[in-house]
């Protein structure tokens, strides 16, 4: 390829997070294409359904709604005359039906009207992908929870080192936020409407071709398309846009927190997880980066400024707005992208994540036992008092890291302390409070 021939189709060369998942190909161009299509099939078989349109004229208009049959870039070209790609495709598309039928090609609809059911349409259609890699998720890690209900490792507040937990209740709690973000995609997924209103919503058009009541077309017609009917025209009702907005941000940072916490849990100098195939680095040979974490944590970066965009976009004037309507259309597209590559990496990330059980046990003894302070300042205030077990803990402390010797080490020389199983106080292990059936309790959900 030259400088003089161009290939100005988006391959995703710029985004890592979605190249190549099937949430590229739902939401490419061919794909809404294909759904500016299927949302002008559905309207002429709606009427056709209804007796407002020959059998025959669907018929045709659905033979020539053939992708194949049309020229993306020419159509790109000439969105920019009339805002929107609707105007060129319906020039085109009566074209390909030929006289006798054309005319019923977008019989009473306006432009929003076929690219609101079509963005609908793209979004369905890339949201089982999005289910289909949640599921996955959530299966492995599952799994994960089950396995190291037990495996106790450092808690950290703040950066800091805080009180024991487990790796079980850490996974369980991701598992938690993937069954979040599942139910509220399924929930948006299931009420995706169609768009029919007509020229400013009153569906006066098809009142005058011989509709009899305002709701059998709009049901034939979302009947036809495959999305739910609507209560009304919602050309300036954005909720669905702002509803998918939400499930769909909601997402990128729940599956981000997971990320993050693999990131931390990952680096050189804590060791505790790993991800089962890591990225190589163009400059250092040894290094395997967490590429898929990384991803995950981008496409969480960036999807609040995306929904940011489109719930500005709720303030819409009139029966048809002047920008606000055309401005969800790319950051739509965009948060479809990343939520539908984030979906496939943090299935691979969760079923090929590595958990290092030894290093977790190492990192608990940094504080050279001093992690398991809140237990014995309980443990030790009803033998030595509340004011004397802790004035000796802090003293104690003190000397943990001045002396660097452990606390339980420093403990056994407190003669007050004799007879204590002070073993038994100091074992991280034993101090992880309800961690194991919280985490019983947390995969009881499905």
């Amino acid at each position: 390829m030259t400088p003089d021939a161009p290939d100005d189709s988006d391959t995703g060369l710029l985004g890592p997070g979605w190249a190549g998942a099937p949430a590229a190909h739902a939401t490419s161009d061919t794909a809404y294409l294909r759904a500016l299509l299927d949302a002008e099939v559905a309207l002429t078989r709606a009427q056709a359904a209804l007796g407002l349109a020959p059998a025959e004229a669907a018929a045709a208009v659905t033979e020539a709604a053939d992708p194949a049959n049309f020229d993306i870039r020419s159509l790109a070209a000439r969105t920019a005359d009339g805002g929107n790609p609707v105007i060129p495709l319906v020039a085109d598309l009566t074209a390909a039906v030929g006289e006798e039928y054309g005319p019923y090609v977008h019989r009473g609809a306006t432009s929003q009207d076929v690219m609101d059911t079509a963005t609908m349409l793209v979004a369905m259609r890339t949201l089982g992908p999005v289910l289909a890699g949640l599921g996955r998720a959530e299966r492995a890690l599952a799994g994960l929870a089950a396995r190291h209900r037990d495996t106790v490792m450092p808690g950290r507040t703040l950066t800091q080192h805080a009180v024991p937990t487990t790796f079980g209740l850490k996974v369980a709690g991701w598992r938690a936020l993937v069954l979040d973000a599942r139910d509220r995609v399924s929930r948006v997924r299931d009420s995706l409407p169609a768009q029919l209103g007509g020229a400013a919503g009153t569906l006066a058009a098809f009142r005058a071709f011989g509709a009899k009541d305002e709701t059998a077309l709009t049901r034939a017609y979302a009947r036809e398309v495959g999305l739910a009917v609507p209560e009304l025209p919602w050309h300036t009702l954005r909720t669905p846009v702002a509803d998918l907005a939400g499930c769909l941000v909601f997402t990128a940072g729940a599956l981000g927190k997971l990320a993050l916490d693999v990131l931390t849990l990952s680096r050189t100098e804590t060791g505790e997880v790993s991800e089962g195939s890591g990225g190589g680095s163009s400059a250092m040979p040894h290094k395997a980066n967490p590429v898929r974490a990384t991803l995950l944590v981008s496409a969480a970066r960036r999807a609040p400024h995306l929904a940011a965009t489109l719930y500005g976009c709720l303030v819409a004037e009139d029966e048809r707005p002047a920008g606000a309507w055309h401005a969800e259309w790319e950051p739509l597209r965009d948060l479809l992208r990343l939520v539908g590559g984030a979906a496939g990496h943090v299935a691979g990330l969760a079923e090929g994540l590595r958990v290092h059980p030894a290093a977790m046990r190492q990192n608990l003894g940094l504080t050279r036992g001093l992690i398991v302070s809140e237990r014995l300042s309980a443990a030790l205030a009803p033998r030595l008092g509340r004011a004397r077990a802790k004035k000796l803990l802090t003293e104690l402390a003190r000397r943990a890291h001045t002396e660097e010797r452990t606390l339980a080490e420093l403990l056994a020389q407190e003669p007050e302390l004799k007879g204590v199983d002070l073993g038994d106080l100091t074992d991280p292990a034993h101090y992880t409070g309800f961690a194991g059936p919280l985490t019983d309790r947390a995969l009881e959900r499905r």
